[in-house]
């Protein structure tokens, strides 16, 4: 299936990144919202990024007009009709997903595929809302979007070759790395890197060391480009412990408890960057 015309639905961290990677590779880019201030909000993120590209010499102003000029951005749902692929990229909610899923399933023709961006819920799972489990896959970007080249490619149950195929040969006219798994709480990216995060949490709820001292062993010592707990603030805490608590109900183990002093951080509303404060303080940028 040739794929030419790409839907987003969510304008907010991920889905502006994706509909400005799609946008960059030629793709004509439907950008979706609730509301029309998240809209604005996410074209605005689109067009400073592209203002950067510029300022460093990366794109010509002639370029970054024509990528704004593939966006249309809106908040009728109803113009995802005549789109060959739609990722979604709203929040980490299964029922929430599921419904809009069911939405899309009646408003698309019938050869679109429908992809999630989730980092977590099954894709199967999601699949059950709609009548074409078989065009229906996972496509999870890593954040930033524009500059990571991770896409991990997720199968449900029923969904096809023909579908896998087309979702790796997008990604990769995206300047991404399509690495295909298989269905699972977490897939493998955040199935391996939360319970990592998490651990750190708990060693600063037991008082093994502080955030800092957590960190820089983990960056010093692991070569990790940045430390867990700081990856959590970028992340967000509300989606970290999101995604412990869906890797906690999906394999009923304890190994993937969500530590106690996570809870209490987001019911503070320490929530990491968003916020002003997570682990580390942030409200001076």
């Amino acid at each position: 299936m040739e794929v030419r015309k790409i839907g987003v639905i969510g304008a907010g961290q991920m889905g502006h990144g994706i509909a400005l990677v799609a946008a960059k590779a030629g793709f004509d880019v439907v950008l979706n919202d609730v509301k029309e201030e998240y809209v604005k909000s996410g074209m605005g993120r689109i067009v400073k990024f592209l203002d950067k590209s510029v300022e460093k010499g990366k794109m010509t102003p002639e370029e970054k007009e024509a990528v704004i000029s593939r966006i249309v951005a809106s908040e009728d749902l109803t113009l995802m009709g005549d789109c060959d692929l739609i990722v979604e990229a709203i929040i980490e909610n299964a029922a929430v997903k599921k419904e809009l899923f069911g939405k899309l399933d009646a408003i698309c023709k019938a050869e679109t595929i429908l992809a999630s961006n989730t980092s977590t819920i099954p894709i199967t799972d999601l699949a059950s809302s709609t009548a074409r489990p078989d065009r229906f896959i996972g496509m999870h970007f890593m954040n930033p979007v524009p500059m990571m080249k991770l896409v991990e490619v997720i199968r449900g149950l029923r969904t096809s070759d023909a579908t896998a195929e087309t979702i790796k040969a997008i990604s990769l006219k995206m300047d991404k790395v399509p690495i295909e798994v298989n269905d699972s709480p977490g897939f493998v990216s955040n199935r391996v890197l939360l319970p990592m995060i998490n651990e750190a949490v708990f060693c600063l709820y037991e008082g093994v060391g502080t955030p800092q001292a957590i960190d820089e062993v983990m960056k010093l010592g692991m070569n990790h480009p940045m430390g867990p707990l700081a990856l959590a603030d970028l992340i967000g805490l509300d989606v970290c412990l999101s995604i412990m608590n869906v890797l906690y109900d999906g394999f009923n183990d304890s190994k993937y408890r969500p530590c106690p002093l996570l809870k209490k951080m987001v019911q503070a509303g320490y929530l990491g960057r968003k916020s002003g404060r997570g682990f580390y303080d942030h409200s001076q940028g």
